[in-house]
């Protein structure tokens, strides 16, 4: 059987640890593990880098010529100001005691990041570091979501969309899923954030979707990527990111972290191959971007399950998120006739749903998983992670609506012009380009 402690890392193991933290206060005081803080510290900077360029430049080479800038701008803004917002009074909502409201939101005892000290330590490391950990998960996950939006929304509506969705989404999902509210009590099995990133922007970039509408010229060759390289090297940095992204939530250097950064990479690995064999067999002939939007599928799919299952349990569960995610993007997208640019539903929505849902399966000791807490079996598990997904479907669909309608309310509308749109954003919303040629 798993271990208590790995149950409790299943939703990133931050409550366990700063509660447990508080706790032992009074008895001993706290000490700083030097091994611990500089993987947590290492890991943070690659977090960072799946942002900022990693992120940007993946996205950025998806989109047309005359709409590359504002695609960098965007992620690039998104994750400055969700940073200022989460230090401002995101941390403290989210890994604070909340009283009352526990449940769903935690307290104000660390707005402005009061009472956080050189000296204050969770579990084996900084606060400082922990918060910064914290704080890059805050930046990247609405980042993702700017991918569903691409080319045709405001740049205004995109920044106060963002500044409400942080607030009354990612701080109170974070918070039921990593901050000691009723989802992390549930024991839930989502070691990394399966649910409150990849799951929740997925919605959220379908929702935008729907309420934008479609771009002009959807559906035809004029949409293609304009460049390739350009996506590679960022998906190859989400890819180098991924691995702190997965393995920090350990938040130790041990043999524990390092199970997960294996599985993590694997699952990527199998994920490219899964995607490429079966666009191989449909269309003839492999694409590089295939692959890599197999990788990534992958990598999102063992997101929730790095921690809970075994390296060839991440192979299997890579070489399914592949094949689904191609079903996702040329058969389901059409299919729900929506214009979500760049496939966030398709592959972060999609593979996310898989990832938790198969976290189970691949967790039995029977086939070298980590198990499940005492006295759970496979199905209450399955049972108990369906339950979570649902939830997060409605509440993603609920307060992404209401965060659009209020950029919209805000801004004027969501959607810029047809003129603005015909010229490219680049130069419309932001008076630069990027490249000398459009299309």
């Amino acid at each position: 059987m798993i271990r208590f402690s790995h149950v409790c890392r299943g939703t990133l193991g931050f409550s366990l640890l700063f509660a447990s933290a508080t706790a032992l206060a009074s008895e001993a005081p706290p000490a700083i593990d030097s091994g611990d803080t500089a993987f947590v510290a290492l890991c943070s900077l690659v977090v960072l880098l799946m942002t900022l360029p990693g992120l940007a430049l993946f996205y950025g080479g998806m989109a047309r010529t005359k709409n590359v800038l504002s695609i960098l701008m965007q992620v690039f803004c998104t994750a400055a100001l969700m940073s200022v917002l989460f230090a401002l009074y995101g941390y403290s909502l989210t890994f604070t005691d909340g009283g009352a409201l526990q449940s769903v939101l935690g307290g104000l005892d660390k707005l402005f990041m009061v009472g956080i000290t050189k000296d204050s330590v969770v579990g084996t490391i900084p606060e400082y570091l922990y918060f910064l950990f914290m704080l890059l998960f805050a930046a990247i996950t609405p980042a993702i979501i700017v991918g569903g939006l691409a080319e045709r929304m405001k740049f205004a509506a995109v920044m106060v969309f963002m500044v409400v969705w942080l607030t009354i989404n990612y701080i109170p999902m974070a918070h039921m899923a990593w901050g000691g509210g009723w989802v992390f009590n549930l024991g839930v099995q989502d070691f990394a954030g399966g649910n409150v990133v990849h799951l929740n922007v997925g919605i959220a970039a379908l929702v935008g979707a729907w309420l934008l509408g479609r771009r002009r010229g959807f559906g035809t060759p004029s949409l293609a990527p304009h460049n390739m390289t350009m996506t590679l090297t960022g998906g190859s940095l989400l890819w180098v990111g991924w691995l702190g992204f997965c393995g920090g939530c350990a938040l130790a250097a041990n043999g524990f972290a390092m199970l997960v950064m294996v599985n993590t990479m694997l699952a990527s690995c199998a994920g490219a191959l899964g995607w490429m064999l079966v666009e191989w067999q449909h269309r003839g002939r492999p694409s590089m971007f295939g692959a890599l939007s197999g990788a990534i599928a992958g990598l999102v799919a063992i997101t929730p399950a790095c921690g809970y299952v075994g390296p060839m349990g991440a192979i299997l569960l890579g070489l399914i998120a592949g094949p689904v995610c191609v079903w996702s993007v040329e058969k389901l997208k059409p299919m729900i006739g929506l214009d979500d640019a760049f496939d966030v539903f398709g592959v972060h929505g999609v593979a996310g749903i898989l990832g938790g849902l198969l976290t189970p399966v691949f967790a039995l000791t029977a086939i070298g998983g980590q198990g499940f807490a005492d006295g759970r079996g496979l199905l209450d598990q399955v049972l108990v992670n369906a339950g979570a997904i649902l939830f997060s479907v409605a509440f993603s669909g609920i307060t992404s609506l209401i965060a659009y309608k209020v950029a919209g309310a805000l801004c004027g509308g969501l959607r810029v012009d047809e003129e603005s749109e015909v010229d490219g954003l680049d130069l419309s919303a932001h008076g630069e380009v990027g490249y000398k040629y459009s299309n």
